[in-house]
């Protein structure tokens, strides 16, 4: 089963459309046990950290999403998806996220357009199956005013330049996470869909 967290983010029914586009039926959930019993789970993320951390609370979503790290099964996290793996985020004062990241999200620096919003390029930092027959540098779709910044560096899988070097996309073990949406990216964007959910059931299949 592929899960879809359901927990009311904006951007769910793109997300789910993008998965059947690639012939797969996902579970659209918003109960914890089908998201445990998943052989691979994708986190959307539209708004404010603080907001998705509640929501997921009042599920009992984010125990669900700690076992699932913690147990290391197949996690792709979007946009605020990525920030709220953090310890916390400047995002309206300080609001603690998860923690299973070290680091924080802060916000884009002052003077620059905001949010960032829009078409731009990924730098591959890594060579990982999430990149497979994905150009380097190629575009993605961002809209976010808060960035991810990690202390340990080697989790950088991808960055994207926007008036500071931003983390835009993260790699631990069998978690990844996108500050972009791959949803909203053409078809490298699906790509990177089929890339991890191949990946993933394969491992499912070995498992």
């Amino acid at each position: 089963m592929i899960a879809v967290v359901n927990y009311g983010a904006g951007n769910l029914g793109s997300v789910a459309n993008a998965i059947a586009k690639l012939g797969y039926e996902p579970t659209v959930t918003s109960k914890p046990a089908e998201v445990l019993n998943a052989e691979a789970v994708i986190l959307p993320g539209v708004g404010a950290a603080g907001d998705t951390l509640s929501c997921l609370d009042k599920l009992g979503m984010t125990s669900a999403i700690r076992q699932l790290i913690c147990d290391n099964r197949p996690l792709l996290a979007i946009c605020v998806g990525l920030q709220v793996m953090f310890v916390g985020t400047e995002e309206g004062g300080w609001h603690g996220c998860l923690g299973v990241m070290p680091g924080v999200v802060r916000r884009l620096p002052q003077g620059l357009k905001i949010p960032h919003m829009g078409w731009n390029q990924v730098k591959q930092r890594i060579k990982h199956p999430i990149f497979e027959g994905i150009p380097d540098e190629t575009n993605f779709y961002f809209v976010h005013s808060y960035y991810a910044d990690p202390e340990d560096k080697s989790v950088v899988a991808g960055t994207t330049e926007y008036g500071v070097s931003i983390c835009s996309v993260i790699v631990r073990d069998n978690l990844v996470a996108t500050q972009f949406h791959p949803e909203k990216s053409g078809k490298w964007g699906l790509k990177m869909y089929s890339n991890f959910l191949e990946t993933a059931l394969s491992k499912g299949k070995t498992q």
